[in-house]
């Protein structure tokens, strides 16, 4: 049983600087959780904690029901691949993946079977009795991967593990990750700003942005229930949109044209409190809005197509919007459906699609299920 648990952990540096900010969650036995969120926001402090690489400032963790703080990482039995490689030099690649097996006294036999096992499922066979001087960055860094893996420890925790692989090999690299830790029914903890890597690969994201938890939880929970405007912002790709609009019932929103004012219907609850705020902003996804060539009998909202960037299946079109803002906002649509630079178009907003703000805070309530 590998279970890992944050309670109110902060990291503070030299000059008060505050790296992670009374952060608290837990990862089961035998999950993978992806700790995502821009550069500077505490991540790999957060990981390095864990490890027993820094030490806490404040706070406790916890490996099942053992408290780790004074812990080395030896003692603590995790398994670290960083970004940076530190590959030992003098040893090939082989021996490099070897090392932690040969450290624990295992047999030449077992080690032989161990590596070369780990060596296929992360395709560096063919490379194994290569140096490291001999090895681009992104085989380091999967070599680094292979040692950290091949120990089968208690803990796997992986800082930007293929940052340096280019975009074809770090899909496959990533899935075979998932596929060594669903077989080794490992616990696994991955660090990275990579959002599209996160969501491959996690049963659950943790997001952290200047040094403080935004939100824990599935994937889904995160796209449809934004913990605040942030998260809205950051998961997914295009970005949401925000358009600014008023409440005008506990059901509908509306947005001001310049040949009036539009509403949009939506799903959920609202404090009866806010109707009347005119300082809403209205959140729809690229990749939920509908967009006609013509206006039909649904609520919608006109614009003109300023940029169309093709993108294999799909295309994002970037919209003015004719209202008194002139807003422009991100809208996902097949290839086929491109649309032409300055092109008029309506936008659809389905009433489940629509999230809506006050400032930070989400304001519509939604039951699940």
């Amino acid at each position: 049983m590998s279970r890992v648990r944050l309670e109110h952990v902060w990291k503070t540096y030299p000059g008060n600087v505050v790296a992670v900010k009374d952060v608290s969650f837990g990862c089961e036995d035998g999950e993978f959780l992806s700790i995502l969120g821009p550069s500077g926001g505490g991540k790999s402090s957060t990981l390095r904690m864990i490890v027993g690489l820094e030490e806490i400032t404040k706070g406790d963790i916890w490996f099942d029901e053992e408290l780790v703080n004074k812990l080395s990482p030896h003692e603590r039995n995790v398994a670290l691949a960083f970004e940076t490689y530190a590959l030992y030099p003098r040893l090939n690649v082989y021996e490099n993946i070897a090392f932690p097996l040969r450290a624990r006294g295992q047999s030449k036999s077992e080690v032989d079977k161990t590596v070369n096992s780990i060596a296929e499922a992360l395709d560096l066979t063919d490379i194994l009795k290569k140096d490291p001087s001999a090895l681009s960055d992104g085989h380091r860094q999967r070599v680094s991967l292979a040692r950290a893996l091949v120990r089968r420890p208690n803990v796997s925790l992986l800082d930007e593990p293929i940052s340096h692989m280019d975009e074809r090999v770090r899909a496959v690299v990533r899935a075979r990750i998932r596929r060594i830790h669903d077989e080794l029914k490992s616990t696994t903890i991955y660090v990275t700003h990579n959002q599209a890597e996160a969501i491959a690969v996690c049963d659950r994201l943790v997001i952290l942005h200047q040094a403080e938890l935004q939100q824990i939880g599935t994937v889904d929970e995160v796209w449809n229930e934004p913990a605040n405007r942030f998260v809205a912002s950051f998961v997914g790709e295009p970005p949401m949109n925000f358009i600014s609009g008023k409440l005008e019932s506990p059901q509908h929103v509306s947005i001001l044209t310049k040949g009036g004012k539009e509403d949009f219907e939506f799903r959920g609850e609202v404090d009866p409190n806010y109707v009347g705020s005119d300082g809403i902003s209205i959140g729809v996804r690229p990749q939920q809005i509908k967009l006609s060539r013509s206006k039909g009998q649904e609520a919608s909202i006109a614009g003109s197509v300023k940029i169309a960037e093709f993108q294999g299946d799909n295309a994002v079109l970037t919209v003015k919007l004719e209202n008194l803002d002139n807003s422009e906002i991100k809208v996902v649509v097949p290839a086929g459906r491109m649309g032409g630079e300055g092109e008029t178009v309506w936008l659809e907003f389905s009433p489940e699609i629509i999230h809506l703000f006050d400032g930070d805070i989400p304001i519509i309530q939604r039951k699940r299920g």
